[in-house]
C-alpha cells in the first residue's frame, strides 16, 4: 500500500498545498516550524481520523480559516482508494472512502495501516499507564475490529457505572442491584479484552526484542511486559473486593482500564535509567515491533512515518536502522529531518527510489 498524492488546504500552517510522492521513500527537510511534522500528521490524519499530536481537532485548522480538508489518493492491493478527511468549526468531522461518508469513524480504521515513529512517542515512557493502554489498543485494532467495538462498549459501560457512583455518593443512597448489571458486563467485556491483550503480547514482545537487538547491537537486555490484576483474579471479585473504596472515591478503581505496559532495561525501569539513546532506541523497537505485527495480520504493508528520527542517535544506532528498512519488509516510508544533507545520505545508504521536499 502507498500514497499517491496529498492534497492539503488551511490545515495547519498549510493555506493550500499538494505532493506527489514516490511509493518507496519521500523525505521532507528544513527549518523548525515549515511544516515537516504537519505533513505527516495530514498523512496520520488520513489513517485515523484524527491528529497524532493535537486532540483538539478545531486547532489542526488554520489560524483564521473555517475549516480545513486532507484529500489523499492511495493503492492498496492494486485498486485506488480516495480517502477525504474534512472539518468545519462547529461541525462534526467528515471521512469519506471513495466519495461515500462513514456513518462511524471507527469503521474506518484499519483501511490504511499505518505506524508513526515521533519524538512524541517519548510520552509513552514518562506519562502514566493511559497513553501505554492506548498503544497497545491502538496496535490490535488496526487489524482486529471486533477488539475495537468491545473496548468501546467497555468504556462506555465504565463512564455508566462511574455516573452511578457519583448518584449514589450524592443522593446518599445505594442500589446494589444495577450496580451487579454494570459489574456483570465489564466482567464480560474486560475479561475479553484481557485475553485478546494477553495472547497479542506473547508474539509482540518476541518481535520486540528482535528489533531492539538490531538496533542496539545487541548489547543491552530489554523487557517489555503486560500488567494487569486480571492475571490472578476474575474482574467480577476485583469489582466486588473494592466496592467500599470505588463508592468513597465515585469512580470505578479496578479493571482492564488500569491496566499497564513495564518497561525496562538491565532489569531495571528505562525511564529513570536508560539513557536517551536507549530510550529512542526503545521507542523505535517497539514502534517496528508494531509495524511488523500489524503487516503480518492486515496482509498488506502499513506506511511508515519518521519523524526526526535520527535526532538523539549516535552514528551507529543509525546505522543499524538503516540496515533495518534496507530490506524488502518494507513499503512506502516517509521522513522528516532539519538536516537535508544527513537525510540525503541518509536515504542513498538505502537502496530503494526517493523524493526529497525541501520546505522553507
Amino acid at each position: 500500500m502507498f500514497l499517491n498524492r496529498l492534497s492539503l488546504i488551511n490545515y495547519k500552517n498549510f493555506s493550500s498545498s499538494s505532493f506527489d510522492f514516490d511509493d518507496k521513500i519521500n523525505c521532507f527537510v528544513g527549518p523548525n516550524g515549515v511544516g515537516k511534522t504537519n505533513i505527516l500528521d495530514a498523512i496520520y490524519h488520513l489513517s485515523f481520523g484524527k491528529s497524532y499530536f493535537n486532540p483538539i481537532a478545531t486547532q489542526n485548522i488554520k489560524h483564521d480559516e473555517d475549516f480545513f480538508v486532507i484529500d489523499g489518493e492511495f493503492v492498496k492491493n492494486k485498486r485506488e482508494e480516495k480517502v477525504v478527511c474534512s472539518l468545519k468549526r462547529g461541525m462534526q468531522k467528515i471521512i469519506k472512502r471513495n466519495g461515500k461518508a462513514y456513518d462511524r469513524l471507527s469503521d474506518h480504521i484499519g483501511l490504511l495501516p499505518l505506524v508513526i515513529i515521533s519524538p512524541a512517542d517519548r510520552d509513552l515512557i514518562i506519562e502514566g499507564s493511559d497513553t501505554r493502554r492506548k498503544f497497545i489498543d491502538g496496535v490490535i485494532s488496526q487489524s482486529d475490529k471486533e477488539y475495537l467495538q468491545t473496548l468501546i462498549k467497555y468504556n462506555k459501560v465504565v463512564s455508566q457505572r462511574n455516573a452511578l457512583l457519583k448518584y449514589f455518593g450524592a443522593n446518599h443512597t445505594f442500589d446494589s442491584a444495577t450496580l451487579t448489571v454494570y459489574n456483570e458486563q465489564l466482567n464480560h467485556l474486560g475479561t475479553t479484552i484481557y485475553e485478546k491483550r494477553t495472547a497479542f503480547m506473547k508474539p509482540f514482545i518476541s518481535i520486540f526484542k528482535e528489533q531492539y537487538a538490531i538496533i542496539s547491537g545487541g548489547n543491552e537486555e530489554v523487557t517489555l511486559s503486560y500488567e494487569s490484576k486480571l492475571a490472578t483474579d476474575t474482574l467480577l471479585n476485583l469489582l466486588e473486593s473494592n466496592l467500599e473504596k470505588d463508592r468513597a472515591v465515585q469512580y470505578t478503581s479496578v479493571g482492564i482500564h488500569k491496566d499497564d505496559l513495564s518497561f525496562e532495561i538491565s532489569g531495571h525501569p528505562i525511564k529513570k535509567f536508560g539513557s536517551q539513546g536507549q530510550q529512542k532506541s526503545f521507542l523505535i523497537a517497539l514502534k517496528l515491533a508494531q509495524f511488523h505485527f500489524i503487516k503480518e495480520l492486515a496482509k498488506t504493508t502499513p506506511i511508515l512515518l519518521l519523524d526526526d528520527i535520527f535526532d538523539k542517535l549516535d552514528e551507529n544506532r543509525v546505522s543499524h536502522i538503516i540496515t533495518l528498512v534496507d530490506n524488502e519488509n518494507f513499503g512506502q516510508i516517509f521522513i522528516s529531518d532539519t538536516h537535508a544533507e544527513r537525510t540525503e545520505n541518509v536515504v542513498k545508504k538505502i537502496h530503494q527510489s526517493y523524493k526529497i521536499f525541501k520546505l522553507e
